[in-house]
Order: structure tokens, then sequence, then C-alpha cells
């Protein structure tokens, strides 16, 4: 480890810290559905789209029709993704002449950008029309990231409103965030990405004379656009296969810096949105002051193991730290440092390959998101999972002052804990049910490339990834086969529609409540107990359900490693 390694990573909380209040600010202008000064330009095109489906924004709506509307608006958007997908061979848009997607290739996809994952079973710039791009994959990239946001504001709402039978209406909240928010963001960055060198055309193929005198095609398409959304939306589909290690998505150190702060800015925010929105900041920072600091123990421990590389190696004479699978543009501490922000958020984006990492250094990520994908998470899916956190250490906080516990004015009763309890509970019974199964099924175990613990830990990494809607892969596996992509779309779906269902009606419980005021007995939840107890239940819980899984992966595979011994 280095001095410039851990400024690198000190200035990048830095600036994002410093970013919170602002982007919150925006936030919550637009939880609140005011004007914004952008409304000046886009104000008419939004009224537009409301006189168009006839959707009235100031009717709101109950936690279940809030709920049925979602769950309409993705299942549509998952058939026309699906068909698309399907029928690319004779649609527009395809220079390359690409078929069309297998059937099982082709549900995987679009169950994986309509749920916010954007795993990928193939190779983008091989696999992938440029209208495919554009019209099946980056307007998901643009709505699943708006729809976790809404989802935030609605459990927002529930929180702050006081006997209230609505928690806001899904279209308006739809409309605004994508319109004020995620657009303006990507225009702006899609103009820096193309300054930066990432294309941004409709051709297909260039071909070229290399210095060998050979003739290559180099592969091209509309990438910047689809990458700004990718990052700020925490999408992480790759145009190319080797995703944000590719010199076209990726090009300089600077990008690779901006793009890590885009895929956690706006969750940054929101823990703002959601102290300003319950009428007491406080509260926003106490939630981000405990995302920070497991954030901070994951970098860490990643940084440490790959700085530190192989033992093996060293023994052969070998210095220096793990450097296999990662850019040399970016060098061990950025690589470190952009792996654990894509799986403290829900961004399946990489730029360099886990699959190469130190065990140890490789279980972070994997640990990340076997917490709920809650360490500052996905766009509003990180939020409202970790206030499911939240209501169970506010749970616990109650049972040890002896009094029914209550969390930002609101009592936290038998029906919130159980709702959390069980959104909660989706992850590891989908996560080790399929991961058990598919390490004694004859299809499961032709998926992983290596054997004994590492290739236990590609299968239990790809099931991580699709229940917690993260999308990134330990890229040992071969997941393009019909078992796969059939089971981890299933598990994408239930990671990703099971949590929110009864997130909602912990929403809708919540707003009908009266206000309690804090007294003297109330368990404060804006101090450093408060922050600790938080950290404490997130681990208890994530180390507890999933230490046996990660003992028979990643910690086995650093043992046999400082034994010498090679799986």
């Amino acid at each position: 480890m280095t001095l410039q390694g851990w400024f690198l990573i000190l200035l990048f909380v830095g600036i994002l810290l410093a970013l919170t209040k602002p982007v919150g600010l925006w936030l919550h202008a637009l939880y609140e559905g005011r004007r914004t000064p952008l409304h000046l330009v886009l104000g008419p095109v939004e009224r537009g789209f409301y006189k168009l489906s006839g959707i009235d924004p100031a009717q709101e709506q109950g936690w279940r029709r809030y709920a049925v509307h979602m769950l309409l608006f993705n299942v549509a958007l998952l058939v026309l993704t699906y068909a698309v997908l399907r029928l690319q061979g004779v649609l527009p848009g395809n220079p390359q002449g690409l078929a069309g997607l297998s059937p099982d290739l082709a549900f995987n996809t679009a169950v994986s950008f309509t749920t916010n994952t954007n795993w990928q079973s193939y190779g983008g710039e091989a696999t992938m029309s440029n209208l495919s791009q554009m019209l099946g994959l980056t307007i998901h990239n643009f709505l699943s990231a708006a729809t976790g946001i809404a989802l935030a504001f609605a459990l927002f709402r529930g929180f702050a409103r006081r006997e209230a039978k609505a928690i806001g209406n899904f279209w308006a909240d739809m409309t605004r965030i994508t319109l004020y928010l995620l657009l303006p963001l990507c225009v702006v960055y899609t103009v820096f990405l193309i300054a930066s060198g990432v294309p941004q055309t409709m051709a297909g193929v260039v071909d070229v004379q290399t210095l060998e005198g050979a003739r290559q095609s180099i592969l091209l398409g509309p990438v910047a656009s689809q990458e700004a959304v990718k990052m700020l939306g925490t999408n992480g589909g790759g145009f190319f296969n080797a995703n944000s290690a590719h010199p076209f998505e990726n090009p300089t150190a600077l990008t690779n810096f901006v793009q890590m702060l885009s895929i956690f800015v706006i969750g940054f925010g929101l823990t703002w949105t959601f102290g300003k929105a319950v009428g007491n900041t406080r509260q926003g920072w106490a939630i981000l002051s405990a995302m920070v600091i497991l954030f901070l123990a994951g970098v860490t421990v990643t940084y440490w193991q790959e700085a530190a590389g192989n033992p093996v190696l060293h023994q052969l004479g070998v210095a220096g730290g793990n450097m296999e699978g990662k850019e040399v543009r970016f060098g061990i501490a950025a690589s470190a440092l952009f792996s654990v922000v894509t799986t403290a958020a829900s961004c399946g984006a990489v730029n360099g390959m886990l699959d190469s990492f130190t065990p140890l250094g490789g279980m972070i990520p994997l640990f990340n998101m076997q917490l709920g994908e809650v360490v500052i998470g996905g766009v509003g899916a990180g939020i409202y999972g970790f206030l499911l956190f939240a209501i169970l250490a506010v749970f616990v906080a109650g049972l040890m002052v002896g009094r029914t516990p209550e969390y930002v004015g609101k009592k936290i009763e038998s029906r919130e804990v159980k709702l959390a309890v069980l959104a909660i509970a989706v992850l590891p019974l989908v996560i080790l049910g399929l991961t058990s199964l598919s390490s004694v099924l004859q299809q499961g175990l032709a998926g992983p490339l290596n054997k004994g613990p590492h290739g236990f830990s590609e299968i239990l990494y790809a099931f991580t990834s699709a229940v917690g809607n993260n999308g990134s892969a330990f890229a040992g596996l071969t997941a393009n086969t019909p078992y796969y992509n059939g089971l981890l779309g299933i598990a994408m779906w239930f990671g990703r529609f099971f949590v929110i269902v009864p997130m909602l009606a912990i929403a809708g419980s919540l707003a009908a409540k009266k206000y309690t005021p804090e007294s003297a007995g109330s368990f404060p939840t804006t101090g450093g107990l408060w922050v600790g107890l938080l950290v404490g239940i997130i681990l208890i819980l994530g180390g507890l359900t999933f230490l046996p899984s990660l003992a028979l992966g990643p910690i086995a595979d650093h043992l046999s490693m400082i034994r010498g011994q090679l799986s």
C-alpha cells in the first residue's frame, strides 16, 4: 500500500461528502414536487407526458396501487426488451448483421436490465446491435434507476407523513426523476466522456491497418451515452465485454475517478434527502456514517490484500502486489477501490477481473453484495434497503430500553418488523438455495472454470450478484447456458421485486401512523451509539448468514494460497 493510493481513496470520499448536501437538496426538491430551474425548459415536456398518458400527478396512490403500477410498468418493459432482443436480426440499427438472441439469453438479459442488475451472459460488442443497446438496454438504465429512486421517495413519505393513506404517485415520481435528474446529468456526463475519448457514433465497425501491417476491425457504437447512465444509475452493463477495463469505455485515470464518483453520488445525496424529509438531517448523516464505515473497511481489506499479492510468488522472488487481471493504466489502488465501489453500490461495472483478485480481495466485493447492497447501494435501492436494517436495529434498541421501539417519530411494531425480516430474508434464501443446487447438479458444475474453493466462489458470486441486483461477475463462470440463464433470471426477479413489495407495505403502514415525539426514554438515532448498532446489526446478519458459504469459498481459497496450494 502507498500514500498515493490512500490519498486517492480519501480524496474520493472527501469529494463525495462535499457533494452530499447539494445533490440531496436537488433530490429533495424532486421528492416534494417543487419547481427547479430546469422546469423552465422541461416543464412543458413533463406536462405533455401527463396529458398524453392521462395522468394526474396530484392524485396520489396508496402503497398497493403504487406497487401494482410499478410492477405492471416493469413487466411491460420486460416484454418489450425481450421482443427487441429476439427480433434483433430483422430490426434496423444493426450494422454488423447480428442475429437475434436465443430465448434463454433474451430472457436473462431482459430480466437483468429490467431489475437494474445488468448481468451480462454475453459479449456486448459481439452480440448486441446498436438498436438493442439503445432501445433494449439503455432505456432500462434510465427507467430502472428512476424506479429505485421513486421507491425510496415512497418509503421516505411513509416515515415523514402522519396519518396519511397515500405515499405518492409512481408516474409523477418516475417522470420527474428521469426528466430533471438523470437526463440532464447524463447529457453533461456524455459530453465529458466524448471529450475524453469515448466513442459516440452509429457506426458499427472501422477497419484499420495495424503497425504490423495486419488489418483489424475496431468495433464502435453509441458508447458514451450508455456509459453515462450506466454509472449514474448504478446499472453497470458494459457496451463492450471488458466493461470499464476497455479503453473505449474508460480511457484515462480521470474518467476512472469520475466514473467511481458518479456511481456513489446519488446514493450519498439520498441519505441527506431522507434526513430532510423526516425533519432532521442528522438522521441522514447518521445513516451515511454507517455506510461510509462499512465502505472504508471493505476498501482497506481489498487494497491490503491486492497490494500484498500472492505469498507463493514472493517465495519465488517475484516482488510487488497482485496485478493479474488489472489494467496497468489504473494500478492496484484504483482497481481495488473501483471493485469495492461497484459492489457497495449495485453497479456491475468492473475495471479489473475479480476472478484474478486474491481470495480475500475478491471476498469483499462478494460480502458487500451479501449484506444486501446497502453499503451506499443502488440508486434508491441502497437507502430503502438500509432503512429495512434500521427498522430491525431500532427494534433491538427498543428491547434494550424496555419500550416500544420508534424511529424518526414512528412506532415500529410487529407488522413493520415482520415485513422487514421478510424482505431481508429473500437474499440469503435465494442465494444459498440456488448456489447449493448448482454445486451438486451436473448443469451447475459445468459452469465454473476452476475446481475446488475458487470454483465454488464463482458459483456463489454469480447468484449473489444476481439476487443483489449487482451484475458484476467473477468472470470465471460460463453463464451463457439455458441452466444459468434461466436460474439467474429468476434470481434477479426475486431479488428486486420480492424486496420491493414488503418495503412498500412498510411505507404504507408507517404513513398511516401518528407522529410520536421523542422522550427521555427514546433510544437516540443520530449519535455514535446508533451508528455502531447499525453497523453491528448489518455485519452480524450478514456474517451469521453467509459465513459458512464464505468459509467454503474465498476463506478456504485463501488458506490454500498461503499454504502454497493451487485450487
